[in-house]
């Protein structure tokens, strides 16, 4: 690891930790001409499918993309970011755990979908409303007394 003070080579890892959920390794390290100390981060690079859109195209999966429509949905509502960054994680295991090169851009918004309507039922709403592309306020209503009959179902299960 070079040094981002002044480019040396050599640096000692100082401290390490877990974060992340464990997903990823803190390390301060301290740089050994300069004694300037810094932080890094390391993950294991594992690879996601490629997204095949609904026409047809593919493209490589954008966390940021997934990032950017989860946080879309859940503006101004009681969702800490802490949430939204561990159903981002969570859909992105699951996209690893598949084990396939390609996946179709539908089963990442389903999972996505799954992750929203334990986060949050308006959030979930609003991105079932543009995912599904709702024409009117039926399409709107059946959804909610799908949400409304699930929650009770749950509730009675406890």
């Amino acid at each position: 690891m070079h040094c981002p003070f002044c480019s040396a080579e050599e640096t000692k890892v100082v401290d390490s930790r877990l974060v992340a959920e464990g997903d990823q390794v803190r390390r301060r390290r301290e740089c050994l001409d300069c004694h300037e100390r810094f932080t890094t981060f390391e993950t294991a690079e594992l690879l996601l499918p490629r997204v095949i859109k609904q026409n047809g195209q593919r493209e490589p999966f954008n966390e940021e993309k997934l990032r950017a429509g989860i946080q879309r949905a859940v503006e101004k509502r009681p969702v800490s970011i802490e949430r939204v960054e561990t159903a981002v994680a969570q859909i992105k295991h699951a996209l690893q755990a598949t084990g396939e090169r390609e996946l179709p851009a539908m089963r990442i918004g389903e999972l996505v979908m799954d992750q929203l309507r334990e986060l949050d039922q308006v959030a979930y709403v609003r991105f079932a409303s543009v995912y599904r592309r709702f024409e009117d306020l039926s399409e709107f209503s059946e959804e909610i007394e799908r949400l409304t009959s699930r929650s009770r179902e749950q509730g009675a299960d406890k």
